[in-house]
């Protein structure tokens, strides 16, 4: 009867540490994920920011090339 017992609590103590380690490797995944989300969206917003600034040079040097035209 006792060597039941025991080997109901270890398979018990076994299912709970593997759930324990797949929540954990759940977590980490989701951390990963997450990670590489917020580093692809940094680098979108990097390059709209190169865009804009690409857009206001080419304005300016337009603008300066219209300024001279009219002189």
């Amino acid at each position: 009867m006792s060597l039941s017992i025991y080997s109901c609590r270890e398979t018990t103590e076994e299912k709970t540490e593997d759930a324990v380690e797949s929540m954990g490797e759940d977590v980490e995944n989701a951390a990963e994920e997450a990670g590489n989300e917020i580093e692809e969206a940094g680098q979108d917003v990097e390059n709209a920011a190169e865009n804009a600034e690409n857009e206001m040079e080419e304005e300016v040097q337009e603008e300066v090339n219209e300024t001279d035209d009219n002189m």
